[in-house]
């Protein structure tokens, strides 16, 4: 948004609604490849990855919550499960319906815990991974957004490849 310098400060958007946005757009990108597709299409692998379109959707719905938890809770411990690698699948008995409503209740609890901060520069120390440093590392709740962004971004464009290696169809084109 560009603005005149007649124009008031005030109508500017704010930085946290600038990077919810982001976020969001980020999320509308990743919908679009998982749009009218069967739970069958959803678990797929269509290419030599073993990412599928419902295992995407599954994984960054985890990943909005444990990052969350990471974020709010601040504590530097390390959120269960948050290492599993079946986050990356998408489960027999779980259909695309389900991961979907799963992942927008995980993003109206990032939107909720980002407005609730009273300052995106709080730091919170990150829980200890395999390969962490040896000392421990903060991140600022703006990196913790910056970092969703560019998580969902990247796995948007991997399911736009296996979208487009499942049927044709992408987020610029349907089939």
């Amino acid at each position: 948004m560009t603005t005149s310098p007649q124009e008031p400060v005030s109508l500017l958007p704010d930085e946290r609604s600038e990077l919810l946005q982001a976020l969001a757009e980020q999320r509308a990108l990743l919908l679009i490849t998982v749009r009218d597709i069967t739970d069958a299409q959803a678990a797929q692998r269509t290419t030599l990855s073993e990412l599928t379109l419902g295992g995407i959707v599954r994984h960054l719905t985890r990943g909005e919550e444990v990052w969350m938890q990471i974020m709010v809770e601040g504590d530097g411990e390390l959120p269960e499960g948050m290492l599993n690698l079946e986050q990356y699948r998408m489960a027999e008995d779980e259909t695309l319906a389900g991961l979907l409503e799963q992942y927008a209740t995980a993003a109206r609890t990032t939107e909720e815990s980002v407005i609730a901060l009273p300052d995106l520069g709080r730091c919170v120390p990150l829980p200890r991974t395999p390969w962490s440093p040896p000392e421990t590392v903060y991140w600022s709740a703006r990196r913790i957004l910056l970092h969703l962004i560019r998580e969902t971004a990247q796995h948007a464009g991997h399911a736009d490849i296996i979208r487009e290696a499942l049927d044709g169809a992408s987020t610029t084109a349907r089939r």
